[in-house]
């Protein structure tokens, strides 16, 4: 919402007095109001998960894992090496997979 900075300032009487007039004007509006949705169209752009997505292409270039870089155990992300919190056994955990 746009603020006018060049408009007069109200003093606190006039905005509680405006904003009781607000409210009870919303109240009347919002029990009259109704909300017409087409329930095909509202479901069109929705997805349930493990949707059969064969068909889609990736929107966004994948780098493979770089030298500087590793895949955390735990969390399976790849993260860059000064992330590395400790390497148990060979397993490489990030830091904030270590708390």
């Amino acid at each position: 919402m746009a603020t006018d900075y060049d408009a007069p300032r109200k003093n606190d009487d006039d905005l509680t007095e405006s904003s009781l007039e607000e409210l009870k004007a919303r109240r009347s509006d919002a029990s009259t109001a109704s909300v017409d949705e087409d329930e095909a169209e509202a479901a069109e752009g929705f997805e349930l998960p493990g949707a059969d997505l064969s068909n889609e292409e990736l929107a966004v270039r994948v780098v493979p894992r770089q030298s500087d870089e590793f895949t955390c155990m735990r969390c399976f992300l790849v993260h860059h090496i000064s992330q590395l919190a400790s390497e148990d056994g060979g397993e490489m955990i990030c830091e904030e997979c270590v708390d």
